[in-house]
């Protein structure tokens, strides 16, 4: 008889959210690692599928290894493949392990790998591009963990200056007075593994546009097993999205014994009319792809309109 064909597995998850991509594999005890291209950085790597490897910055939120095994990986094929040495951020207690981690390659592949590692305390914050800042937060697991935000700083005119002239404020820049004033935009905020805790309501989060938030369980019965692996459980999501005023919600870490729409029953329940809209499963392909297509679709519309306009013009 023949053997049945082994099962198709490593599909990356894709969100897209103009002009930023959200794509990775989660699935809660085998792998979470999650990239966002346009910020140069992937956020854990519990393995280390292609979108991950071109990311420059990892940022660890901790060291169980469905979040780090592909890490050593990830700095070996970086080297092989003549690419800039990568960089780790990680809880601060776990810096020390991770560099003893690549040292104990050293005798298996009779190499020594490049790798920077750097541990960050809540609150460190790091410039990953021009302007835009990973910020460390305090999250709450069973080992040393964080949460991470991408916040970008911005100039802009102070409040006090707004409809006062040119020549009024080129006169006070003139006599150095500052005009401007910094104001901090979220742009990603990432849970990592964590039970509900303060840092979930902290601004970087109520104010992200878009948070990707773990939630491991999703059966009414299951509120103590979360609660024993400081995991978020579904109904933990309610007060959360009452918080944030994100546009979109990516939802990762749920089990492979979590039936997809379980998970999206479960999930319509908790958050209602705006599940459809701005709470998505990474991992729901299904309901993503018809997601692209449609905005496919749409983009598709919006040149045919413009190059339809442009040919009555010249016309």
């Amino acid at each position: 008889m023949t053997p049945r064909q082994a099962p198709r597995d490593g599909q990356i998850g894709f969100l897209y959210f103009p002009p930023i991509r959200v794509q990775g594999i989660s699935i809660a005890g085998e792998q979470t690692a999650i990239s966002i291209p346009e910020y140069d950085i992937a956020f854990d790597i519990g393995l280390c599928p292609r979108p991950i490897l071109s990311a420059p910055i990892v940022a660890l939120s901790h060291t169980h290894m469905d979040h780090i095994a592909g890490l050593p990986y990830y700095f070996s094929q970086r080297f092989f493949q003549k690419m800039a040495t990568g960089t780790c951020y990680c809880p601060f207690e776990m810096a020390d392990p991770i560099r003893e981690m690549m040292r104990s390659w050293i005798a298996l592949e009779r190499q020594e790998t490049p790798h920077n590692v750097v541990g960050m305390h809540p609150g460190d914050e790091v410039e990953v591009k021009p302007g835009i800042y990973l910020r460390a937060h305090a999250s709450s697991h069973t080992i040393p963990s964080l949460g991470y935000a991408l916040v970008e700083r911005r100039k802009k005119l102070r409040a006090d200056l707004v409809g006062i002239s040119q020549d009024d404020l080129r006169d006070r820049r003139m006599r150095g007075e500052e005009i401007t004033q910094t104001v901090e935009v979220p742009l990603v905020a990432y849970s990592g593994d964590t039970e509900p805790a303060p840092f979930l309501f902290h601004d970087d989060f109520t104010n992200a546009r878009i948070v990707i938030c773990e939630c491991t369980f999703y059966d009414r019965e299951h509120r103590d097993r979360a609660k024993i692996g400081k995991h978020l459980h579904v109904e933990d999501l309610r007060p959360l999205l009452a918080a944030w005023k994100a546009e979109h919600v990516v939802v990762v870490h749920a089990s492979r014994r979590t039936l997809l729409s379980f998970a999206r029953e479960r999930l319509a329940a908790v958050v209602g009319d705006r599940a459809e809209d701005s709470v998505h499963l990474l991992m729901d392909f299904k309901t993503n792809r018809k997601r692209l297509e449609q905005q496919s679709l749409q983009f598709d519309s919006v040149v045919g309109d413009a190059e339809s306009t442009e040919t009555s013009d010249a016309g």
